[in-house]
């Protein structure tokens, strides 16, 4: 029962080059080592790996999903609307105190 409160160390958050991992991609689909195996031979997660080859399949046309350049439009469109929503947060304050001030 000790170990239930004991958690893991994450491991801190890496990022990797469009390359590597389309090389990473090239050997899972190649079919002679497994998604599995590959993440292993590479210290990488099995999920993160799986995660770009299902991307790349995406990207492809293999596979039905936004591709990477849909994800990064998407992504920011996002940041911009919530910078819009914050200008406009801001322009309902100072007209509320604008409009307290002037009675």
């Amino acid at each position: 029962m000790e170990s239930m409160g004991k958690k893991k160390p994450r491991r801190p958050r890496r990022s990797f080059t469009p390359e590597f991992k389309a090389e990473i991609v090239g050997l899972c689909r190649r079919g002679d080592r497994s998604v599995g195996q590959v993440a292993k031979d590479f210290e990488l997660t099995g999920t993160a790996v799986r995660d770009w080859v299902k991307q790349a399949e995406v990207d492809a046309g293999e596979r039905n999903g936004p591709t990477s350049s849909e994800r990064e439009e998407l992504a920011a469109l996002r940041r911009e609307n919530r910078r819009l929503r914050d200008d406009v947060d801001v322009l309902k304050r100072a007209t509320a105190f604008f409009a307290k001030e002037t009675r």
